[in-house]
């Protein structure tokens, strides 16, 4: 089994072993940190995935940012191991997807390209310097390449370890947020 496999396992292990209180309180953690950050506060556009029950909760991100009227795009895969986000007005525009997680309807939703002033990226774990290891499907670090935003990791505070062997097709974040601290990853 590979580095990356292992911290799969453990750290999918270690989420699914959270009690649904212990995960919401984490969540509100995340959540607070992520809508008190300035960059969201100031954005007009903002890409967020539509969360798994594995992974931190977005859908209170996702209100706050529909109530204060941003623009808000969700991912949808396709065959082609691409991913495309699509501007959405509510759950209502969402439909089952790949893998089992809802996605934007095209026929629903206009598509928002790859232009957005922050998006949140999901992770399995993070390291500290921003590099992630996710499902193992590559979609975030393929469409992270062309995208010119503030990129925010969503994590918990015990799935961050100090360092992820990373390959030359790994991206890392800009900021990583978990219940307990905001962090750049990056020198700017």
């Amino acid at each position: 089994m590979s580095v990356k496999a292992e911290l799969r396992a453990k750290y999918k292990s270690l989420r699914e072993s959270l009690s649904p209180e212990e995960k919401a309180f984490l969540d509100l953690g995340i959540t607070e940190n992520i809508l008190n950050l300035n960059a969201y506060k100031q954005a007009e556009t903002v890409f967020v995935f539509i969360s798994k029950d594995i992974e931190v909760n977005t859908s209170a991100v996702i209100k706050d940012a529909l109530d204060c009227g941003k623009r808000v795009a969700a991912p949808r895969c396709d065959d082609d191991k691409n991913m495309s986000f699509y501007f959405i007005r509510s759950y209502d525009d969402l439909s089952a997807g790949a893998f089992g997680v809802r996605e934007p309807n095209p026929d629903k939703c206009e598509m928002a390209g790859s232009k957005a002033d922050m998006i949140l990226v999901p992770g399995l774990v993070y390291d500290e310097s921003g590099f992630r290891v996710g499902f193992g499907k590559g979609y975030y670090d393929r469409f992270l390449k062309g995208f010119e935003g503030l990129s925010v990791g969503v994590c918990y505070s015990e799935c961050v370890v100090e360092k992820i062997m990373s390959d030359k097709y790994d991206l890392s974040v800009d900021l990583l947020v978990t219940e307990k601290s905001v962090t750049y990853t990056k020198s700017n």
